[in-house]
């Protein structure tokens, strides 16, 4: 009943927002005003401190705010293992988000990052997020989704907000395998991480990090070539979506890859979703 309230009080006070939109976007002066506003918001900024690498994040909404607040608490595991890359590493994100991680292994280590991410909403606070931090020669943004060959098909997507997550590309279900609650929707073309490299000439990564909720075992099956010559891959991975789960352990196994760790923070508790983190079998 709460949240049935919370709801209708959410919708009542945007309907009134767009309407007090409209009306003053009728003068020349307020219409400029509203510009002015926009483009504040749009430059207000958060700084991140980690590991002593300091970090500028752009941070217009509550959402964005909280991705950046919970920088150092939300996936300690993910930083750790980004503390412990090569300097100068090629590094694919895959689900870049905004961006907060192609950001902190650039700037601790000067890898080069592919930061793969789709959404339109994601991409304007991915591409400032690299700028203001001074990171346009290290990363590359890459705003096509990934899947298991070349394709053109819908993303759908369960929210429009900046910095938010829970799409898939060509597949109608989310992180756990349960139907997607869509929201928005567009068509674009997608491609395989073996297409990306060898078609798109995107360098072979040493790293990969993929979070894209729910197909990662999709991506994984179109990119064996890839797979093939990583060193170390973090995945994240629904344990209760058995097809999700046990594909991505298959496709990491047969790329020559072992399981070393999973984990997740205290603020995944409770839940059946982890970090695992992957890494090439040594001989001897």
């Amino acid at each position: 009943m709460l949240r049935l309230a919370r709801r209708l009080l959410k919708r009542g006070i945007r309907s009134s927002l767009l309407a007090l939109i409209h009306l003053a976007t009728l003068t020349s002066p307020v219409r400029y005003l509203l510009d002015q506003w926009l483009d504040a918001i749009l430059c207000h900024s958060r700084k991140v401190a980690h590991e002593g690498v300091d970090l500028t994040f752009v941070v217009p909404t509550s959402f964005s705010l909280a991705r950046a607040t919970s920088f150092s608490s939300k996936e300690p595991e993910t930083l750790a293992w980004i503390d412990g890359m090569k300097p100068g590493a090629v590094v694919w994100d895959i689900g870049a988000n905004v961006g907060l991680y192609s950001c902190y292994a650039a700037k601790k280590h000067k890898c080069r990052v592919y930061a793969f991410e789709p959404s339109v909403f994601n991409l304007e606070l991915l591409a400032r997020n690299i700028f203001v931090n001074d990171l346009t020669d290290l990363v590359t943004i890459v705003p096509i989704p990934l899947s298991d060959q070349l394709a053109v098909n819908a993303l759908n997507m369960s929210m429009t907000e900046w910095g938010g997550a829970m799409s898939t590309f060509g597949e109608t279900y989310t992180h756990d395998g349960t139907p997607l609650k869509k929201v928005f929707e567009f068509r674009t073309v997608g491609c395989s991480m073996d297409h990306a490299n060898i078609h798109l000439g995107i360098t072979t990564p040493i790293y990969i990090k993929m979070d894209v909720d729910g197909i990662e075992h999709i991506i994984l099956r179109g990119g064996p070539r890839v797979l093939s010559q990583v060193d170390s891959v973090l995945i994240e991975v629904n344990e209760a979506f058995p097809q999700q789960a046990q594909d991505s352990s298959r496709y990491l196994m047969e790329a020559g890859l072992e399981l070393q760790a999973k984990s997740h923070s205290e603020m995944f508790a409770g839940t059946t979703v982890f970090n695992q983190i992957w890494c090439r079998k040594r001989i001897g």
